[in-house]
Formats: C-alpha cells, sequence, structure tokens
C-alpha cells in the first residue's frame, strides 16, 4: 500500500532518504524538509496514521478512504484536497481511477484508487531538477497533474484511430448492427473521459490564483501550462463527441436510403406485375360470349407486352429498378 515515502530538502531540492511512516514526525522538525509519500488503494488503518502524522482533517481521509469521488479541490485549514480522475489503456479498453491529494506545506500525500499509473515518473523528474525541487511540495503537486494530463494524450490518439475505423464502417454497402454499437460505446468512454478532464481546468484555475500560502507563485506558471494541455484535451474530446454524434447520424440516414431503395426496387416489380395481371383478370370474366376470341388473344398479349416493356423503360429511367 505504500509505494513510496521519501524526505526531500527544500534547501537544495534533494532526495535526503526513504523513511517509514513512524519517521514522519521526526524529518518534519526540520521546517527545511518535506515528505513525499504515495500510496495506492491504502486501507483505513495507514490512512488513520498519516492522519495523525499531517494532521490531516477526518472529511478529507473518509473521502481518500471511500474513494467514487467526484473531480474537486478543498480547502481544510492550512491545507488543500484534491481529487482527480485518472484513465489507463488496459487490454485494448479505457479504465478510469481515482487520485486523492494531500498538499500541505511540508508534505504531499498522493493516494490512488483503481486504474492509475505510478507517479514513480513523475518523482523522478522532480529529482532531476533538484532546482525546481527546492520550490517545496507545491511543484511535486504540479509534476503529479502534469503526469495526469499527459497520459490522458495517448487515450485521445486512441479514440481519435478508433473513430476513424469506425468511419470506414458506416460507408459500407452493408449494414452491420457493431457498428452503432460501437459508436455507442465510443461515445460513452467520450463523455466519461469528458467527466473526468473538464473539472481539472477549474482545479487548475484555483491552484494559479488562490492558496498563497501553500503554492508558490514561481509554481503558478507551471500549473498554467498544465491548465493548456487539459483545454486541449477537453476540446478533441468536445470535437470527436460531435464527430461520432453526425456519424451516428449518418449511418442512420444510410441505413434509411438503403432500405428505401429496397422498398421502390420491390414496388417498381410490382408496377410491372400489376399492368398484366389487370388485363389478364379482365379475360378471367364469365362472359356469355368470349369478344375477340380469334383474334383478340395474340393482340392483347402483344399489347400487354409492349405496356409492361413500356413501364420498364421508364421505371429503368427513374432508377425505380
Amino acid at each position: 500500500m505504500v509505494v513510496n515515502c521519501v524526505a526531500y530538502s527544500t534547501e537544495n531540492g534533494q532526495r535526503i532518504r526513504d523513511i517509514t511512516i513512524a519517521e514522519i514526525s521526526e524529518v518534519l522538525k526540520d521546517r527545511r524538509n518535506f515528505v513525499w509519500v504515495g500510496l495506492h488503494e491504502p486501507d483505513e488503518s495507514l490512512l488513520e496514521r498519516l492522519q495523525e502524522e499531517f494532521d490531516l482533517h477526518e472529511l478529507a481521509v473518509e473521502d481518500a478512504h471511500n474513494a467514487h469521488q467526484r473531480p474537486k479541490i478543498e480547502v481544510y485549514g492550512d491545507s488543500l484536497f484534491v481529487v482527480v480522475h485518472t484513465a489507463q489503456a488496459i487490454g485494448g479498453k479505457i479504465e478510469f481511477g481515482e487520485t486523492h491529494i494531500f498538499l500541505g506545506r511540508n508534505y504531499l500525500v498522493t493516494v490512488r484508487h483503481g486504474a492509475s499509473l505510478s507517479y514513480q515518473p513523475a518523482r523522478r523528474s522532480c529529482e532531476q531538477t533538484p532546482e525546481l525541487l527546492t520550490l517545496g511540495p507545491s511543484y511535486g503537486l504540479y509534476a503529479v497533474l502534469d503526469f495526469i494530463v499527459d497520459n490522458f494524450f495517448p487515450i485521445v490518439r486512441e479514440f481519435r484511430e478508433e473513430l476513424q475505423e469506425l468511419e470506414k464502417d458506416i460507408f459500407e454497402d452493408t449494414f452491420k448492427r457493431d457498428t452503432i454499437k460501437n459508436l455507442y460505446e465510443l461515445k460513452k468512454e467520450l463523455v466519461t473521459l469528458r467527466l473526468a478532464v473538464a473539472p481539472l481546468q477549474d482545479i487548475l484555475n484555483q491552484l494559479m490564483r488562490f492558496h498563497p500560502s501553500l503554492i508558490r507563485d514561481e509554481v503558478r506558471l507551471y500549473f498554467r501550462d498544465v491548465s493548456d494541455h487539459a483545454a486541449r484535451i477537453n476540446e478533441a474530446t468536445d470535437t470527436m463527441r460531435e464527430m461520432l454524434t453526425a456519424a451516428m447520424s449518418v449511418n442512420m440516414s444510410l441505413v434509411t436510403v438503403a432500405q428505401n431503395e429496397v422498398v421502390k426496387r420491390l414496388a417498381g416489380w410490382a408496377a410491372l406485375l400489376a399492368a398484366p395481371t389487370l388485363i389478364a383478370s379482365w379475360y378471367g370474366m364469365n362472359f356469355r360470349t368470349m369478344p375477340e376470341l380469334e383474334h383478340g388473344y395474340p393482340v392483347v398479349v402483344g399489347a400487354t407486352f409492349f405496356i409492361v416493356i413500356g413501364l420498364f423503360a421508364v421505371l429503368r429511367r427513374h432508377k425505380w429498378l
């Protein structure tokens, strides 16, 4: 459950050492230090220990334990509690998870639930730039949010490629029920992705403007860059949702047109059969004296033949056959 628990120095931005949960209080006695803790689906007892070490608010701890929270940012005294949704491609499908973040003056705690990649690359990136890590936990928060947002780009790219493949199926001559099903599933995933990304912009706007005691002014520029990336993903998602809606409408229109063509052809052949049927029905009546018995029959057959040929030519010219 404890992925990492590391002490850093804001004096030189260097990694001091890996520590245990029990050592946190001792390390934080030096105000020049801060602790970065990474957790993955912790149990209640572990969260209670961290609550005691960092004096976390009980409501925030309860949310972090239960998960299934909407994206948000909340202020609890001199700390922030941030909830963001994450996404990960697993087995050809997109799975969504959550990350809960506690930010204080001398600590950063990330709690991952569900589908989420490890934040080890973000931590490693911070350690490779110690001059920026001197900015404290707020720079670590930027690194985590930047890592989360950047992981949305390959998913958006995958959605775009899937949409292009589905567009090919839309314009095929034969109707495929699976095409509509796949379009619907893709649209549902895009809606879920948008619900994960859209609230990020509000969270990042707050981090850029408020909480001066926790967010260094030098870090606000970095949050602005993450906000720009989130806006790009949000715009791409909206565009694809509109394209999907149009694709579904086009698919249904093409199906309707194809059905109309079938009905037209059936009506055309029915018209061809109606002419000889009508004429033959006259001669099927009961007459006392059969008219035109000697020479009328060949004339009627010939007339019927020419009427049918004429109808065929007219219907063929109007593309009913």
